[in-house]
């Protein structure tokens, strides 16, 4: 391989995947009641395996999983794993990108784990719409996002952003805004946080791990 070929791989656009280690009572703890905590992260690890796969899929770009915890089997090969740092949740999106771009200075696509009914084409339509605009947008139902791409990180684009509320989302689309950036919008995507999300999120991805998850604990009943 010459250096010009060299150059060109590292220069891939990247997805990033910002996640937890599915430990009961660190994760979907929103859907305890009517789960237990045990279940609760059985089905965080089931949607979590189904996020990384979907990524694997998508061809051309470098894989990151940013991860608050250790990787477990879940974890599929040709990810670089990258600790997450910083408080809340703000500065570990903002961390995640900053820390992901370090390695490559290349334009970065970051989705969570609470979405496994997103596809690989989905993904790999937001990473080609980082060709022509400074930044992607995916909003969630919940006044959120599920994904934010860049073409150039910049942690103050994050830091301060109110998150889990129900004008998240709507910030943090005014602050590209306001920034003066080109930003494409992704379809609007039903993230889990309550029982209710979650038997909604397996009827759209019904072949999937996750809702076979949700099946085998009863919850889809």
């Amino acid at each position: 391989m010459n250096p010009a070929d060299s150059r060109d791989t590292e220069l891939r656009p990247q997805i990033v995947v910002i996640a937890k280690e599915p430990v009961p009572g660190r994760v979907k703890t929103r859907l305890v009641p009517p789960l237990t905590p045990g279940q609760a992260a059985a089905l965080a690890g089931a949607a979590l395996e189904d996020t990384l796969r979907t990524v694997a899929q998508v061809p051309g770009v470098h894989r990151v999983l940013a991860l608050d915890g250790a990787p477990g089997v879940w974890l599929p090969g040709g990810f670089t794993v990258l600790p997450q740092r910083g408080g809340g949740l703000d500065e570990r999106l903002a961390a995640a990108f900053e820390d992901t771009h370090r390695l490559w200075p290349s334009p970065i696509v970051l989705i969570g784990m609470d979405t496994p009914q997103a596809s690989a084409g989905l993904l790999t339509e937001a990473v080609s719409l980082l060709a022509g605009h400074d930044a992607v947008f995916g909003p969630a139902t919940d006044g959120g996002f599920w994904l934010l791409g860049l073409r150039v990180p910049d942690p103050a684009l994050l830091l301060g952003v109110p998150m889990s509320e129900p004008a998240t989302g709507e910030i943090q689309l005014r602050r590209l805004r306001e920034a003066g950036m080109s930003v494409a919008l992704m379809p609007c995507l039903t993230d889990v946080d309550t029982i209710t999300d979650a038997i909604e999120v397996a009827a759209m991805a019904p072949r999937s791990r996750y809702a076979a998850a949700l099946a085998g604990i009863g919850a889809a009943q």
